[in-house]
């Protein structure tokens, strides 16, 4: 058995790390750290796990100090910047879900997140976490493992996952128009936004109402452009949706004239070639669109894909579980796949159907 810890583990996408590890068959969950509420009982503070689990949250130090096998950061950005280099040293692969090692390009990470990148050094040999796009990434940091180095795996964000799996299948076979403009529209539920409540996800604000941020802003912007190799070509505008969890892309792709794409037919047959094999990823049949319900509280991702012949553009559609595919269970995936575990191990593939 694996020893992991969670830091950060109070907030949303650290609590269903929680739950997910302790399903796990060949991981114990040792430690949680949430200096916030250190000492408090972990089935005190989330009643889900009342005669689940004896373990009491414990300051972030103090979970630095253990002997784990794997340490999951689920800290906001910057924090990642301290906290990481602290468990390299003690030995620990670091699994991190902040932002603060995603963008390769130090320079674009000050820009966007507007403090300076203080270790340039992790950051180069950071494997990006997300296996259906970089499995070579994971591989490599499973080797780095293997000979005794430190190991980081900085995991895509949940907008920067949905829409990176709805458009690479297109982009990646060389179908975009050259020097067209990419246009993804994406709407999350409000745990994506973390756990402390703001004036935007207050109840009275979120419920029965829809709204549009961070337009022409959003800090996945380049994240989503690394991944897809189209620097400077997104036009990505995220929305709040009263839900408590899922996320939709949907991204519109304008076809190259020589490209062989001539109906909907056509752009299903590519997207199911290209993700034949993927544990979680599943591409549904002509026709159909995908729906966030049937993937939450699960790691899977649904794709639909449609070609508008008026335009000649590709219309594809992800649906994935805002704290699964694009938070927890993702890293879950990509430490499993590190630690030379079944990749879908601990993971739920089957949501709820009503």
């Amino acid at each position: 058995m694996r020893r992991a810890g969670i830091l950060g583990a109070a907030g949303f996408a650290g609590i269903q790390l929680a739950h997910t590890l302790i399903h796990h068959s060949e991981m114990e969950l040792a430690a949680v750290a949430s200096d916030s509420l250190a000492g408090t009982p972990l089935a005190e503070a989330y009643p889900a796990f009342a005669g689940v689990t004896d373990l009491a949250f414990c300051r972030s130090e103090e979970l630095e100090e253990l002997d784990l096998d794997v340490v999951f950061l689920a800290v906001p950005h910057t924090a990642s910047l301290e906290q990481t280099p602290r468990v390299l040293e003690r030995g620990a692969v670091a699994i991190d879900l902040s932002a603060d090692f995603r963008l390769k390009d130090a320079s674009t990470y000050e820009a966007w997140y507007g403090t300076p990148h203080t270790q340039v050094d992790i950051l180069a040999d950071a494997a990006f976490g997300l296996p259906e796009l970089f499995p070579a990434e994971l591989v490599r940091a499973r080797c780095r493992r293997e000979a005794g180095q430190p190991v980081v795996v900085a995991c895509a964000g949940c907008y920067p996952t949905a829409t990176s799996l709805a458009a690479a299948p297109a982009i990646r076979s060389g179908a975009l128009r050259e020097g067209a403009v990419v246009v993804a529209d994406a709407i999350s539920g409000v745990t994506g936004a973390g756990k402390k409540p703001s004036a935007r996800t207050h109840f009275c604000f979120a419920n029965e109402s829809l709204e549009a941020y961070g337009v022409t802003t959003h800090r996945h912007t380049p994240e989503i452009e690394q991944i897809l190799g189209i620097g400077g070509r997104l036009v990505f505008t995220p929305h709040l949706a009263p839900l408590n969890r899922g996320l939709l892309s949907t991204v519109t792709i304008p076809l190259a004239d020589g490209a062989s794409i001539a109906s909907t037919e056509d752009a299903h047959r590519l997207y199911r070639t290209f993700y034949e094999g993927a544990t979680f990823v599943e591409v549904l049949p002509a026709g159909q669109q995908p729906k966030t319900s049937s993937v939450v509280g699960t790691d899977r991702a649904q794709v639909g894909v449609a070609f508008d012949a008026r335009t000649r553009c590709i219309v594809a559609t992800a649906v994935i579980d805002n704290l699964g595919k694009g938070a927890a269970g993702q890293a879950i995936q990509c430490a499993n796949i590190v630690f030379d575990m079944d990749e879908g191990a601990g993971l739920s593939s089957v949501a709820l159907p009503i």
